[in-house]
């Protein structure tokens, strides 16, 4: 798993009182965030219903905070929202994210663009199989990253408890596609760009190592799926088509340059040999599965 969405859902409280949802990106992996909405006009929460509500429950337009919206995944996700007829606020640092990727949403009355670090304060006003509890070393030199994600679920289910409101967590896995920034670190973005200058692919360990890569409109439809359903999650939403990184530099190679190399490297502490999405559960109650694979 490379990241984690998290919807925050607070019904309206009053007909001219616009719905919200809260998207909680991780985009930065050594710094994981956490974020919360909240309502100055109310007072008192509600404990939550027995039995889910669907977040589209009512196809009315919805005002839609995306933290992150400028970025790969954050950006396609806008696109999406906004083709829907919702309103959409952004909050981006730009440390990853590109204003060009939402600047031509920039005219639409229904879009707003906020340049905001999420770790300071902001007040914002509104009218593998998912049971798998991890394995994490917390000395690692991953810990920070797979704390920050564990850490997440556990608050976000935590408030939804304690304050009344619907939630959605997806986790995500290895995702590609237009608009992903060639030096975020990330093993497809690293090929590509690799490639791109003429320079070796650099491959960690002896490159059996696995992952498994869905297209990024397929990580929309899904996270679409999961915020108009009644099921809370946690849903792994990736592609199970799996690939060793030997196989993935091949690809690459195919595509860009047949005469790209590959330079082999010691591996890092910690790194998965194996990271597969099991999504069936995704399948059974979203409905949802990657429809494009690696080699389309």
């Amino acid at each position: 798993m490379i990241g984690s969405i998290i919807f925050i859902f607070q019904p309206s409280l009053s007909a001219t009182t616009a719905t919200t949802y809260h998207i909680n990106s991780h985009v930065m992996p050594t710094m994981p965030r956490s974020f919360s909405i909240s309502h100055r006009e109310k007072t008192t929460f509600q404990r939550p219903p027995t039995a889910p509500i669907p977040f589209g429950i009512t196809r009315r337009r919805v005002r839609t905070l995306v933290t992150g919206g400028a970025g790969f995944v954050g950006s396609h996700l806008v696109d999406a929202l906004m083709a829907r007829g919702d309103e959409v606020i952004v909050i981006d640092n730009f440390f990853t994210g590109r204003k060009d990727n939402v600047a031509h949403h920039l005219d639409n009355p229904r879009f707003e663009l906020i340049r905001h670090d999420v770790v300071q304060p902001i007040l914002l006003e509104h009218p593998q199989k998912e049971s798998y509890w991890g394995n994490v070393n917390p000395i690692g030199v991953r810990s920070c990253y797979d704390e920050g994600k564990r850490t997440a679920e556990t608050l976000t289910m935590d408030y939804s408890r304690n304050e009344g409101v619907e939630v959605r967590i997806a986790r995500i896995f290895n995702t590609y596609g237009p608009r992903m920034c060639l030096d975020d670190g990330r093993v497809v973005s690293n090929f590509v760009s690799q490639a791109l200058r003429k320079q070796p692919m650099t491959v960690y360990g002896d490159g059996k190592q696995t992952r498994s890569f869905q297209y990024v409109s397929d990580l929309v439809d899904g996270l679409m799926a999961l915020m108009e359903g009644e099921h809370i999650g946690p849903f792994n939403l990736g592609n199970p088509g799996e690939f060793t990184m030997l196989e993935l530099a091949q690809v690459v190679k195919e595509t860009i340059d047949p005469n790209a190399t590959i330079e082999f490297k010691k591996n890092t502490a910690d790194d998965p040999q194996k990271r597969k999405p099991d999504i069936s559960k995704a399948k059974e109650l979203l409905n949802w599965e990657p429809k494009i694979q690696l080699r389309d």
